[in-house]
């Protein structure tokens, strides 16, 4: 197995949730495990993961939901492992937009399998091209792979050029702030916060597209997928 690469593990199961991590990184890859869900969303980048295997019944946000939720930020691999077997789980947990569906109990081996093949089927799939976006400064507007266009607020655009300038590299909040506070008639980078929140809103109610607005703890922010500026 390739590595290194970050993994969240999420089971509410102690043992389970223990042995399991242990056992991938004893493969190499870097694993944070978590007993709630709400303790996973609750980290300042809980998006910025490379792969997340899942329970489905956990305390916080269930697992259906969980992976709603980061289908809306990311396009890590999810792979879904749950005692849960009634009728209607596999249609919902490919519906939300996991992966691969695993069913307790189950080898730690399967598992570290089916994490290699999301990944290299990941790989495989991705367009070379496809996933640009692109930041129109004639028009103000954010164009999505989809083709979708964003009308962007003033906010927006400075802060899209600063990730546009960075060629996918972590642009830091003093940065942005400095930037912003370069606008007419505000003096500060303060509310850098709410920018990006809004940015984050604005993208997510235009597009299905995954929104590549990432935060990286204490540092910054980086938009992780191409931005092309014409």
């Amino acid at each position: 197995m390739q590595a290194p690469f970050r993994l969240a593990l999420v089971d509410d199961d102690p043992d389970y949730r223990e042995f399991l991590a242990q056992h991938l990184r004893e493969k190499g890859l870097a694993v944070d495990a978590f007993a709630d869900s709400n303790d996973l969303v609750a980290l300042d980048d809980p998006y910025t993961f490379d792969f997340y295997v899942l329970d489905l019944t956990l305390p916080g946000i269930d697992g259906v939901n969980l992976i709603k939720l980061l289908r809306r930020r990311s396009q890590a691999g999810v792979l879904v492992v749950s005692g849960k077997v009634a009728a209607n789980v596999f249609r919902d947990v490919v519906s939300a937009g996991a992966d691969m569906y695993l069913v307790k109990p189950v080898q730690f081996e399967q598992v570290e399998i089916a994490i290699e093949a999301v990944r290299r089927r990941a790989a495989l799939a991705a367009p070379a091209h496809g996933n640009a976006w692109t930041l129109d400064r004639r028009t103000g507007q954010l164009a999505a792979p989809d083709g979708v266009r964003i009308e962007l607020s003033e906010h927006d655009r400075v802060v899209l050029e600063c990730f546009a300038g960075a060629g996918g590299e972590i642009v830091s909040r003093e940065t942005l702030r400095q930037a912003l506070g370069k606008l007419p008639g505000q003096s500060t980078g303060d509310g850098l916060n709410a920018t990006i929140y809004r940015l984050r809103r604005r993208i997510e109610r235009a597009t299905p597209s995954v929104v590549p607005l990432q935060s990286r703890s204490r540092i910054g922010y980086v938009f992780a997928a191409p931005l092309k500026v014409t």
